[in-house]
């Protein structure tokens, strides 16, 4: 049998390296390019180490550089590059692991050639929505998730009928600041915010984790995925993040996908569906973990995911600009020109500065985009 030909979109990130490792171990593959936004020595080294002939980079400059230190084969530039390099690829399958809404130009280039999709980058789905899944479905192209939450849902619902479903319960750590009050978080600082409890990911995705906006985006990828009226996507604090998801059935059982955080999990889900491969993780013994203990989200203390909910009910181009207005408001967090807690009111005012609109085309999204980032930035401006 031929070696499936895969595509991976981020692949210097944590998702990436991981999904690699997977490759290496599982076989089965021959990869077809890689991208990464700027760490062009990283990508690379990968390309040389995977014998890759093309790779991608999003950032003009260090695509320059990439070219001239590289002369084994092809690098592309920018976002049409990415896109390029989707469209050109002859890939079975693109992971794309992608940070922010950048992701969405290729998730949109890879389903529209019916090409099967390994879904790490939420945002494609947030800003896209229902865009996004109508035209896997014009194509026949699969969405499989890899979010360690989406994945698990994937797997437990893969057997249920539709009707039998009553409710999905997506899992959060609660990040690092679990526990605090509003008035405890004022102060907090990067380090604190980036010292995750349980997960080891790239800045972004831990900020939100750290804010629960992440949970909030999350309840919109699975409405789309699954097809699931929002009243219907509950949240729980699980600290432990053994319990990845779980759903109520009708008749009254619950179903809860379980094992030890370790992402290469769902990657290999993702990259080998319908088939498992072998892996070499911890196996999960209940009794040497000992509890599992589960709590409500405290939305006064983290209300970016009220936010995440507010905008999804809204529709239209909401979720575009509650996404766009995070990206800015995470990026001066970092950066630190922001507080923690700006982080959610940036959000907030952004959302009732930009109103939602209908969403016509994916154009109205990109637009809907700028408008957001434009007004965030300002606000963050305002605030200096």
């Amino acid at each position: 049998m031929a070696p499936r030909r895969l595509l991976i979109l981020g692949s210097t990130g944590s998702i990436g390296t991981q999904a690699l490792d997977v490759v290496e171990r599982s076989g089965g593959f021959e990869l077809a390019g890689l991208s990464a936004e700027r760490s062009w020595e990283a990508l690379v080294e990968q390309a040389r180490r995977f014998g890759v002939r093309r790779i991608a980079i999003n950032d003009a400059d260090a695509a320059a550089r990439a070219a001239e230190a590289w002369t084994d084969g092809e690098v592309l530039a920018g976002p049409e590059g990415l896109v390029r390099l989707v469209l050109e690829s002859g890939a079975d399958l693109v992971l794309n692991a992608l940070v922010g809404s950048a992701g969405l130009g290729p998730t949109v280039a890879t389903l529209g050639e019916g090409i099967d999709l390994a879904l790490a980058n939420k945002e494609s789905l947030v800003v896209g929505g229902e865009l996004v899944t109508a035209l896997a479905e014009a194509t026949a192209a699969q969405i499989i998730p890899v979010d360690s939450e989406h994945s698990a849902l994937h797997q437990l619902l893969s057997s249920e009928r539709p009707g039998a479903v009553d409710k999905l319960v997506l899992t959060a750590s609660g990040g690092p600041f679990r526990g605090r009050t509003r008035e405890q978080l004022a102060g907090v600082t990067v380090e604190e915010a980036l010292d995750h409890p349980t997960w080891a990911m790239g800045g972004k995705i831990t900020v939100d984790s750290a804010t629960l906006m992440n949970k909030g985006l999350e309840v919109i990828e699975a409405h789309h995925l699954f097809g699931t009226p929002y009243e219907r996507i509950d949240v729980v604090v699980h600290p432990q993040s053994i319990v990845h998801s779980y759903v109520l059935l009708s008749d009254g059982a619950a179903l809860a996908h379980l094992g030890h955080p370790d992402m290469r999990v769902p990657i290999a889900y993702a990259l080998h569906h319908p088939e498992r491969v072998d892996l070499p993780v911890e196996p999960l013994d209940l009794a040497a973990v000992g509890a599992l203990t589960f709590e409500p989200v405290d939305e006064d203390a983290f209300p970016c995911l009220r936010l995440a909910r507010e905008a999804a009910r809204a529709g239209g181009t909401a979720p575009c600009v509650l996404n766009a207005a995070n990206e800015v408001a995470v990026h001066a967090f970092l950066a630190g020109r922001l507080p923690f807690l700006g982080i959610a009111e940036v959000i907030e005012r952004a959302l009732e500065e930009v109103p939602a609109g209908r969403v016509h085309a994916f154009e109205t999204l990109y637009e809907a985009d700028r408008e957001a980032r434009a007004a965030a930035t300002e606000l963050i401006g305002a605030r200096a």
